[in-house]
């Protein structure tokens, strides 16, 4: 088999090239390790940019996102038992984000796929990566006994923190940084109203606690909680009575609790691999870079970069401009890093960590204090948020 593009993971990044890829007549093949099934039985992000939104209508995928999406000018941060409402709308000139599942967008993407014949090929077994350096890379992966190849122009890797691609790179080459938390997000769907029409952050001394949405009869609800505690050891009710401890008395009061649909832990983890290319090999998204999900750039982090790189391949392929190629690892990066900073300052002024100083806790306060007291501070998250400019 040859194509121009092999792409490495079935997931909303590596879908979404393809399908843009394939829009401008650049063939490709995605290859993922597992069934669309367990793809789409993955509960992630659900807080997306207008960037991310546009791409998508642009691979004509957005028309269910721009029909069950909810528009979101603004969100809350609880604390001390007070609600403070940050106006995206007034503070980032006019910008809002759009709530919608990212099991909901992976799974119109995988639909666009199918209505064009694009070719995503499941159940592919160790997948390997060669040749990356010379002008003919190739991929392998076995398929029940038998192993196949593909050869192509360029290899695209989004196949996640634990995927093959980033592994492709020599340790000598590629440099890692990392910052594991001691903590983790209990997270539950439930068949229930959401207990606010905007998503609320909740700091309380008991951890983190995060209200979400996925409509207005599905809630996605978070609590923070140790390393050491399993999915087993939390009951629905130990959940909901945790979490509206962790919540002001009038959201507690409203708050709808049912059996939930899916419930897992999520470590907190920053993480960025350096370079994202080698050789005709680029990274993209989770492969390259992990943030917490406090600040809700995770998938919108991974969708610049397919913009990034979308833009390259067609100046590749249609003008013979190899720049954007040449320079997608420094432009790719420069974006990343200012959402790993984002998603940290989030993440260290609304959570409880063991062993914070009274000192470490009374910054908190003051980081608080001052973001609401300051219209520079407010614009300068709300900025962040609503997501930079590709």
């Amino acid at each position: 088999m040859k194509t121009r593009v092999c792409i490495i993971g079935g997931g909303p990044s590596g879908l979404l090239l393809a399908q843009l890829l394939h829009l401008k007549g650049i063939d490709n093949v995605v290859l993922e390790k597992h069934s669309r099934e367990y793809v789409l039985a993955r509960i992630r992000a659900g807080v997306l940019e207008h960037g991310f939104a546009k791409l998508m209508r642009e691979a004509q995928c957005g028309e269910r996102m721009d029909r069950e999406g909810e528009i979101h000018e603004g969100f809350f941060i609880a604390d001390a038992g007070q609600l403070n409402r940050v106006d995206l709308h007034k503070y980032s000139g006019g910008s809002s984000v759009i709530v919608y599942g990212q099991t909901e967008l992976t799974r119109d993407l995988y639909d666009a796929r199918e209505r064009m014949n694009g070719a995503v090929i499941h159940n592919a077994e160790d997948v390997q990566p060669h040749d990356l350096t010379s002008a003919a890379p190739y991929v392998t992966w076995r398929a029940g006994d038998e192993v196949k190849r593909i050869d192509c122009d360029f290899v695209i890797g989004a196949d996640g923190f634990h995927g093959v691609s980033r592994k492709s790179i020599p340790r000598d080459v590629l440099r890692e940084y990392e910052k594991v938390y001691p903590s983790g997000w209990l997270g539950v769907l439930s068949r229930t109203k959401p207990v606010s029409p905007e998503l609320i952050y909740a700091r309380h001394e008991r951890g983190f606690a995060l209200c979400s949405l996925r409509s207005q009869v599905l809630s996605r609800y978070y609590i923070q909680v140790p390393l050491s505690d399993t999915v087993e050891g939390w009951s629905d009710d130990a959940f909901w009575a945790e979490l509206k401890r962790r919540l002001p008395a009038e959201v507690g009061a409203r708050l709808q609790t049912g059996p939930s649909i899916e419930k897992s832990i999520a470590p907190l983890r920053s993480f960025v691999a350096e370079p994202m290319r080698y050789g005709n090999l680029f990274l993209a998204g989770d492969a390259a870079h992990i943030v917490p999900p406090t600040g809700a750039r995770g998938l919108n982090s991974a969708a610049s970069d397919i913009y990034y790189l979308y833009h390259a391949l067609l100046a590749h392929y249609q003008r013979g401009d190899a720049s954007g190629l040449e320079g997608y690892s420094a432009k790719a990066l420069a974006r990343v890093w200012k959402a790993q900073r984002f998603s940290w300052w989030m993440t260290m002024m609304l959570h409880t960590f063991p062993g914070s100083s009274d000192y470490d806790r009374k910054l908190q306060d003051t980081d608080l204090a001052y973001l609401f007291s300051s219209e520079a501070a407010m614009s300068s998250l709300a900025e962040n948020y609503v997501g930079l400019p590709f």
